[in-house]
């Protein structure tokens, strides 16, 4: 029987599918450091992940390893160039997180826009005596302009969101999307630096990559109105979290929602001194329904990849099917 391992916490009852098919390791306690996690898939032929590092040196410590399954939309935590070498697939959960996310991401950005935060923070510290006409004045959502980086699935769940609040749409992406979807948006493409200058609140639901490392620095929130909110629900390190506390604690923009961090689950300290920032814990898709989803769509993908069930070798999402059927290298 082929082995595995499942490196995070997920639900008993995806593990004992698993077990079905695997003879499985399943680490239910603290995250594995990079060592711990390279002596664990030692022996393995595959391994379910949820933002675990892979990258070369795991990859050669693990010889029989030929399918790494992450239980995430993003891969960024995969060297797909090292996957790609030694022939090993990686597969990831699109699509079944892209409505509880896009809601999320509505949620952080009005309680950005409306200071829902912050007012709570004050409240619960006993300051308010009384009703004030000037207190907590938030900017609004109805009638403005939404400006959303990176239209795919999740950025069109927004766009679509954004009718019910009579807003325009403005979007930024690495290529335009096809004009009938832009007409079924009613979206408008814009360059980046356009967008920051013309929108509102701003919502980035990039992947993260090297080109867009930083995609929001000090340089594009210069551009932003100092009305204009800035939602991150896609990855840490596509915003520079230092840039963006210098601007939030001088009001160079009106407010944040953050998701993500750089290096998280560490975080800029900075962010933490700002009162006009919404912190959460990268919990954007944490409905039961959609961790759900994502792990039973995380276990489909390695059954399938490592030959198992209905659809052997063929997972529903790979990230790079070429190596499919071919021996590990």
């Amino acid at each position: 029987m082929q082995k595995i391992l499942v490196a995070r916490p997920i639900f008993a009852d995806v593990i004992e599918r698993l077990k079905q098919h695997f003879e499985v390791e399943w680490n239910n306690g603290d995250v594995l450091s990079a060592d711990e996690l390279a002596r664990r898939l030692a022996d393995k032929d595959g391994a379910l992940t949820a933002g675990d590092p892979i990258g070369a040196a795991t990859l050669a410590a693990a010889p029989k390893l030929r399918v790494v399954s992450n239980m995430a939309v993003g891969y960024n935590n995969f060297d797909m160039a090292a996957f790609n070498a030694a022939n090993v697939l990686g597969t990831n959960t699109p699509d079944v997180l892209n409505e509880s996310t896009a809601d999320f991401g509505w949620a952080l950005m009005m309680a950005a826009a409306r200071r829902i935060a912050e007012s709570e923070h004050w409240l619960r510290a006993g300051h308010w005596q009384k009703w004030s006409y000037d207190g907590f004045l938030g900017v609004d959502l109805y009638g403005s302009t939404l400006g959303v980086i990176g239209m795919g699935r999740i950025g069109q769940a927004l766009a679509r969101r954004a009718r019910g609040f009579n807003m325009r749409v403005v979007y930024h992406n690495r290529s335009r999307v096809a004009p009938e979807i832009e007409a079924g948006l009613n979206a408008t493409y814009l360059p980046k630096a356009e967008l920051l200058r013309e929108a509102d609140h701003v919502v980035l639901v990039l992947p993260y990559t090297a080109e867009n490392h930083h995609t929001i620095g000090a340089a594009e929130l210069a551009f932003m109105k100092p009305t204009a909110t800035l939602t991150n629900i896609a990855r840490g390190g596509i915003v520079d979290d230092a840039a963006l506390a210098e601007a939030l604690r001088e009001k160079r923009i009106a407010a944040a929602g953050l998701d993500v961090f750089e290096g998280e689950p560490n975080l800029n300290p900075a962010l933490l001194t700002v009162p006009n920032v919404v912190l959460t814990p990268h919990i954007a898709s944490a409905t039961e329904r959609t961790r759900r989803a994502m792990a039973n769509l995380a276990a489909d993908n390695l059954i399938a990849g490592l030959g198992e069930g209905p659809r052997a070798g063929q997972p529903p999402n790979p990230i790079n099917p070429e190596v499919i059927g071919r021996a590990r290298s």
